[in-house]
């Protein structure tokens, strides 16, 4: 039988994990193998920019983790896999996805987005949505085109009034 400290070890990294999960937005495992030490810090240093991180648990602990949150990811946790998470529920995916293209070692697997499994052509797809603040802009920009068109027509009938009195 397993010694009860190595046990308790295990069980604090489930809880771990658990607790990641549980307090993030998104969730993504991706394959790294393949990446150098480097390329891992690079990876690290852009996911912290957005208040995301990666971490590397072993397999067998987050398949326990995983079926305590009843999430089926039994046929995805083959192989070597790290896990990225993060509050925002599009930035990890798309640094994930950014940093792919130019590291194909770095294969994304499967998500977990607000709670639920994603599979890889929906975080594709959530990947190339712009950010949080960029759709803010981009609403701000068509609220104050819409004001300035009404104050232009706004003048133009005050001009109209004063003509015509």
């Amino acid at each position: 039988m397993a010694n009860a400290n190595i046990l308790a070890k295990k069980q604090d990294i489930v809880n771990e994990i658990i607790d990641k999960v549980k307090n993030a937005n998104t969730v993504v495992l991706f394959e790294y193998r393949g990446l150098t030490v480097s390329e891992m810090t690079e990876l690290r240093r852009k996911l912290r920019e957005t208040e995301s991180d990666v971490k590397i648990f072993k397999n067998t602990l987050v398949q326990r983790a995983m079926n305590d949150l009843k999430y089926d990811l039994d046929e995805e946790l083959n192989g070597p896999k790290a896990m990225a998470y993060g509050s925002d529920a599009i930035a990890p995916i798309k640094i994930l996805n950014e940093f792919s293209k130019n590291h194909p070692a770095l294969e994304i697997k499967i998500g977990i987005v607000d709670g639920e499994v994603t599979k890889i052509d929906t975080l594709n797809k959530l990947a190339v949505l712009p950010s949080r603040q960029e759709l803010l802009t981009m609403v701000a920009g068509g609220l104050m085109g819409t004001v300035r068109d009404l104050s232009i027509c706004l003048d133009l009938y005050s001009e109209t009034i004063e003509k015509n009195n």
